[in-house]
């Protein structure tokens, strides 16, 4: 059976970050398995510069990067690239809302009968819940232009419940399956020893929906033993503002762009990981968090609301809740047993293996008739 994916950015465009390592993990797990091919087909898009192109990756499966004109995203050769991709494909897996490939792939889908399954990685939810989210009319008219342009056979995947109830908010009715993100589980050494400090971390895109701000005013209001991490690139001139609320607070330390090495300094550091975001389809940093131990406060706009029940967090409104009071509270918990309570709920819960089962019985559903050929 042959999978396209169709993507805006792709690895090792890690700039924009949780959806790049979900699309490449269900890619790498869907390649492994017998009777599967996959390809993708994306730009070389590394950051919102036009400058900023990827260094493509050698991989499994055809990795085709387009070069990006314009835009976050605009790339005429993938145009050109398209027809004969979908051809190819027995399914074709779309990735990303409001973008430039969006309208082509579900258009030329659609005339040549190919079955669609559509990732929209949390972008129609954030546009529903989030009061902020910008360019609301615009989108609007984006989302119509997609329904009358979509293929019939057209799955909605989402990764939470939250997530499929307001996707279907903003597109009216669609189907949908619900298949959560994956997290690889690393090996994790011992924790640093404690030295009298509580460390957090915020580890993701800088943007305004992951409520930054409101970590750092809740920053002001902690005592001084309290440090805050923060890693993450996003538009310069959001991060120039976080500066400017930071100000002269030498506790919170901007430490850009982390790759998979800094990453997993970064957590092995960290007490605990907090993501106090406005909306999250899915939040991968917080499994990820949870994977290498650390536990983990995050808000009831994302889906982890089990956190309190699974003893490895806790999940706040931020509405009626006060982060540095929840916070404060938690620095006195066994903070290393409640990452190690989070740890073994990916094990059970989150694994690779599970994610590329149910998209390849997802695919499989969609597509009666299995094609052979391989796209050079």
């Amino acid at each position: 059976m042959n999978i396209l994916h169709v993507t805006p950015a792709y690895y090792p465009a890690t700039y924009w970050g949780g959806p790049i390592w979900s699309t490449k993990a269900i890619c790498d797990g869907i390649a492994q398995l017998p009777g599967f091919a996959v390809q993708v087909l994306t730009t070389d898009a590394a950051g919102p510069d036009r400058s900023d192109s990827v260094r493509p990756a050698t991989f499994a499966y055809p990795v085709h990067y387009a070069h990006r004109r314009a835009g976050h995203a605009i790339a005429p050769g993938l145009l050109t690239k398209l027809i004969r991709a979908i051809g190819w494909a027995d399914v074709v897996h779309l990735t990303a809302t409001y973008n430039f490939p969006t309208l082509p792939t579900l258009a030329v889908a659609r005339m040549m009968n190919r079955p669609v399954v559509w990732s929209p990685r949390g972008a129609l939810q954030a546009t529903a819940t989030w009061e902020d989210a910008p360019r609301k009319g615009v989108k609007q008219l984006f989302e119509k232009s997609a329904n009358l342009l979509r293929p019939a056979n057209c799955t909605l995947h989402v990764t939470s419940l939250a997530e499929g109830r307001d996707s279907t908010h903003r597109l009216g009715h669609i189907e949908t399956t619900l298949i959560p993100n994956s997290v690889v589980i690393p090996s994790v050494g011992p924790k640093r020893p404690a030295d009298g400090k509580l460390r957090l971390l915020y580890l993701g895109r800088l943007h305004p929906k992951k409520g930054l701000d409101v970590l750092i005013a809740a920053m002001k209001a902690l005592p001084d033993h309290v440090r805050l991490d923060i890693y993450g690139s996003g538009d310069p001139s959001y991060v120039a503002s976080l500066k400017t609320q930071i100000g002269s607070d030498s506790r919170i330390v901007l430490r850009g762009h982390a790759d998979d090495g800094r990453k997993a300094l970064a957590f092995a550091q960290a007490d605990l990981f907090v993501l106090p975001s406005h909306s999250e389809n899915f939040g991968i940093a917080v499994a990820e968090a949870l994977a290498h131990g650390v536990a983990v406060v995050t808000t009831t706009g994302t889906p982890w609301v089990r956190l309190d029940a699974m003893g490895c967090g806790r999940c706040i409104a931020l509405e009626r809740d006060d982060l540095a009071t929840t916070i404060e509270n938690l620095s006195t918990a066994d903070l290393s047993a409640m990452g190690a309570e989070g740890r073994a709920w990916m094990q059970r819960d989150f694994s690779p293996k599970a994610m590329t089962d149910a998209f390849a019985a997802l695919y499989r559903s969609l597509a009666p008739t299995q094609g052979q050929a391989v796209l050079v």
